[in-house]
C-alpha cells in the first residue's frame, strides 16, 4: 500500500503484531510491538503488509504541532525538527501514544488531551525528533517579546484582545506582528488566543460553574459562541465534554 499525507504529520505506534509489515522504499526492516513511525508533513512511503497488526495513528496539523512546540518550550517554532522515522525505539513517546489509544477507546477526552500533551513533550525532548537545535534563525519575534505577548494574552483571556494591543506590546505594526507571530509561534495571534481560551474552558468545565459563566470567563461573547468554537476545535460540546470528564473521575 502507498501512504501520503500532504497536510499534517503522522505518528504511528504498533500495539500488536507488525512482523508482517515492511517498508519497501526504505531500509529492509519489519515492524514489532512498540515500534514507532513518524511521517512528516509531505512525506510519502510504500509498504508491504502480509499479516494482521494493531496500531494507533495520531494525525497532527503542522500549525498545531508548531504551536504546541512554542507553548511547551517557549521556543521559536522554526526550531522544531521533524525527521522521518521508521520502526524506531522511543519508549517515552510510545507510552504516551499508547495512552492516547486507550483514552480514545474509553471515550475519555481529558485523558486523551493529557496523553497528547505528554506525547508532544516526549517528541521534542528526544534529540532525534526535535531536541537538537538547528542553525540560528533570522527575523520573527525575540523570546522576550514573544513571552510578553503570550503572558498578556493569558492575563486577559476574559477580555477583548485586539491585534492593535498585541502590536503595541511588540512595538510593531499590526501587519508585521501577524507575520512575525505566525513565524515564531506557528499560528496566527487569533489562533493562539482561541487555543488558550479553549484550554481555560476545559479546565473550568471540570467544576460545576454554569457554562454561560465559563464562556464569559474565557472571553467568549456568549455560551453559544463558546459552544460553536468548542465543537469546531474538539468535535464535542462543552456539556458533553464536562460529562465525559465526570464519567472518568
Amino acid at each position: 500500500m502507498s501512504y501520503e499525507r500532504p497536510d499534517g504529520h503522522t505518528f504511528s505506534l504498533y500495539l500488536q503484531g507488525g512482523a508482517g509489515t515492511r517498508r519497501l522504499d526504505g531500509a529492509a526492516l519489519n515492524g514489532w510491538p512498540g515500534a514507532l513511525c513518524i511521517m512528516p508533513q509531505g512525506a510519502s512511503s510504500e509498504w508491504e503488509i502480509t499479516d494482521a497488526f494493531e496500531f494507533v495513528h495520531l494525525y497532527v496539523p503542522d500549525e498545531e504541532l508548531r504551536r504546541a512546540f512554542t507553548e511547551t518550550f517557549d521556543r521559536d517554532c522554526r526550531l522544531m525538527v521533524m525527521p522521518e522515522a521508521t520502526f524506531d525505539h522511543a519508549p517515552a513517546l510510545a507510552q504516551a501514544l499508547s495512552r492516547v489509544a486507550d483514552a480514545t477507546q474509553a471515550g475519555d477526552r481529558l485523558l486523551a488531551d493529557e496523553a497528547m500533551s505528554a506525547a508532544f513533550a516526549s517528541l521534542f525532548v528526544d534529540p532525534r525528533y526535535g531536541g537538537a537545535r538547528p542553525l540560528a534563525i533570522k527575523s520573527g519575534l525575540s523570546p522576550a517579546v514573544r513571552r510578553r505577548i503570550t503572558d498578556y494574552i493569558e492575563a486577559h483571556l476574559d477580555q477583548h484582545i485586539s491585534l492593535a494591543d498585541l502590536a503595541a506590546i511588540a512595538g510593531l505594526s499590526e501587519f508585521h506582528l501577524q507575520r512575525m507571530f505566525r513565524a515564531s509561534c506557528g499560528v496566527s495571534p487569533h489562533g493562539w488566543v482561541q487555543h488558550r481560551r479553549l484550554a481555560r474552558a476545559k479546565a473550568l468545565l471540570a467544576d460545576a460553574d454554569p457554562i454561560a459563566q465559563i464562556a464569559s470567563a474565557c472571553g467568549f461573547s456568549s455560551q453559544s459562541h463558546m459552544t460553536r468554537v468548542f465543537k469546531t476545535m474538539t468535535g464535542t460540546t462543552p456539556s458533553a465534554y464536562r460529562q465525559s470528564v465526570a464519567d472518568s473521575a
